[in-house]
């Protein structure tokens, strides 16, 4: 699941309350208040918060550490999803608690992936003839 660019930049509010959050819920995960078996010896990485211009929904990027349990890690954030918009609510002062929604973050495999495809023989002899020129 690729990332989209919006056409516009994100304000400085939405990055900061991006942010704010992004450390609350890293900070819920490492102190394992989200119970359930699913999470178990989990630990979760949370690499971004994305918000929307009005502050009412946060896409949070999620990422099981390892990359083990990836779809699970998603499907039991989203059975917890109202407990875990409350401790947002209640730990970040906003006139609205946002809702949550998790995503997993490919932006590391996507990488991962371009990294492989620069270092293929093909793109290496292209780029060699390009300085040879």
């Amino acid at each position: 699941m690729a990332r989209h660019v919006s056409a516009r930049a994100p304000s400085q509010r939405q990055l900061r309350v991006g942010e704010v959050i992004r450390h609350t819920l890293a900070e819920i995960f490492q102190r394992g208040e989200v119970h359930d078996p699913d999470l178990e010896g989990m630990v979760v990485t949370v690499p971004e918060v994305r918000m929307t211009p009005d502050l009412r929904l946060a896409t949070v990027f999620v990422l099981p550490l390892g990359g083990k349990g990836a779809d699970t890690l998603v499907a039991a954030l989203e059975r917890h999803r109202k407990f875990l918009r409350g401790e947002v609510a209640h730990r970040v002062d906003l006139r609205f608690a946002p809702e949550l929604r998790f995503r997993l973050d490919d932006s590391f495999d996507e990488g991962e992936r371009i990294d492989s495809l620069l270092r293929s023989p093909e793109v290496k002899r292209d780029l060699d003839e390009d300085e040879g020129e």
